[in-house]
């Protein structure tokens, strides 16, 4: 009974979490697994005319299986060392820490220069999150952050959509700052292997 309830729970988060997510022009999908997920960014890229994915940070038998499918499409997967390739970045993937369902936050613990260019100097950023990590809301993190952030230096990305200003004649402008677009990929497990 319990599983259920824990599971409905979940189902309703997700939930909430895509449409503030969609509202912030997040585009949400849902997926199986990180295999899946890596499909989705693979398909993605070649339809935008991308050559690169960065995706640093995976096991090394998540980026095996990523690269073997990257190869066929014509498109190189960079993992490392991402500030010698930082001007070639077509689509960055991430899996994202935790969600916010309240806003359709990602949160992503961008300690790692290799993530923060990986997110930033993008067209297209893709993060996979488990939804058994998605919480109601900012306040739910705490417990999960604090015992971070005592581990200096920290640097840890709330994203709610794609880059945007109107700081030049209050015009808005996608895209200066980061991504052009961001797309969540909603997993059922956390199997990132």
């Amino acid at each position: 009974m319990a599983t259920q309830a824990r599971q409905e729970e979940g189902h309703l988060l997700a939930l909430k979490m895509k449409a503030r997510a969609e509202a912030a022009q997040i585009h949400v999908s849902e997926t199986a697994n990180i295999g899946k997920a890596f499909h989705y960014t693979v398909d993605l890229a070649k339809h935008r005319g991308g050559s690169t994915i960065a995706a640093p940070g995976l096991p090394a038998s998540a980026e095996a299986h990523f690269r073997e499918l990257c190869e066929p499409k014509g498109l190189t997967l960079l993992t490392g060392n991402l500030r010698s390739h930082m001007s070639h970045i077509h689509t960055g993937f991430t899996v994202a820490d935790w969600g916010i369902s309240e806003t359709g936050t990602i949160v992503l613990d961008s300690s790692s220069e290799d993530i923060r260019i990986a997110t930033t100097l993008c067209e297209i950023h893709v993060a996979a999150l488990p939804r058994s990590r998605i919480r109601p809301d900012a306040y739910s993190l705490e417990g999960d952050l604090d015992p971070l952030m005592k581990q200096a230096p920290r640097f840890l990305a709330f994203i709610s959509g794609a880059s945007r200003t109107a700081d030049i004649e209050r015009v808005l402008t996608i895209g200066v700052h980061g991504p052009l677009e961001v797309h969540l990929l909603i997993m059922d497990d956390e199997d990132a292997s």
